[in-house]
């Protein structure tokens, strides 16, 4: 694997562990909470982005408004029985989440999804380093690239590596910060 592709992967990973801690609920409104969250839409299962227009209109409110209004039931039972733990109000043309404060226990909670977040990104990158040295290990034996290349290639993947897995450990810090802020 060449550098740029090996970065690139880890980028990906760290990029992924990032939109996974954006749907973690932080006691304030914040769209992107209802990105994991898709509704049977004739026949097919499609994010609520897809169908409505959602929008925060202050800190402790998200509006969603449909396109089509008759998807409007689909979409507050999808947000029911989602592991958010907040109920949607519907008035017959928009939905909107009131998004109450979060508890003690609820943030320790949501810390520990964070942490289960940032350890799969994190094997995701050992796994972009593990393919990488087995590549070079494999370049090396068949007579590709010498020893010194192979070793020196090796660690310079285990640089990225540890790179990139110190960038999801000051994400994740930064988002139990977030979360534990009353």
């Amino acid at each position: 694997m060449k550098e740029q592709e090996i970065q690139s992967s880890m980028n990906k990973s760290v990029e992924a562990t990032q939109r996974n801690f954006n749907t973690i609920r932080t006691g304030r409104a914040n769209a992107s909470l209802l990105d994991r969250i898709s509704v049977e839409y004739y026949g097919a299962e499609t994010p609520i982005k897809s169908l409505a227009s959602i929008s925060t209109i202050d800190s402790q409110t998200i509006s969603i408004q449909p396109f089509d209004i008759s998807s409007l039931q689909t979409i507050e039972k999808a947000i029911s029985v989602s592991d958010l733990g907040i109920t949607p109000n519907n008035d017959g043309k928009v939905i909107r989440i009131n998004v109450p404060p979060l508890t003690e226990e609820r943030r320790k909670e949501f810390c520990k999804l964070a942490s289960k977040y940032a350890e799969e990104g994190k094997v995701a990158l050992r796994n972009i380093r593990r393919d990488a040295v087995e590549k070079e290990k494999k370049d090396e034996k068949e007579g590709l690239i010498s020893k010194d290349v192979s070793r020196d290639n090796q660690l310079e993947i285990q640089k990225f590596t540890d790179k990139y897995i110190s960038l999801i450990e000051t994400k994740l810090f930064e988002k139990e910060k977030e979360i534990l802020k009353v």
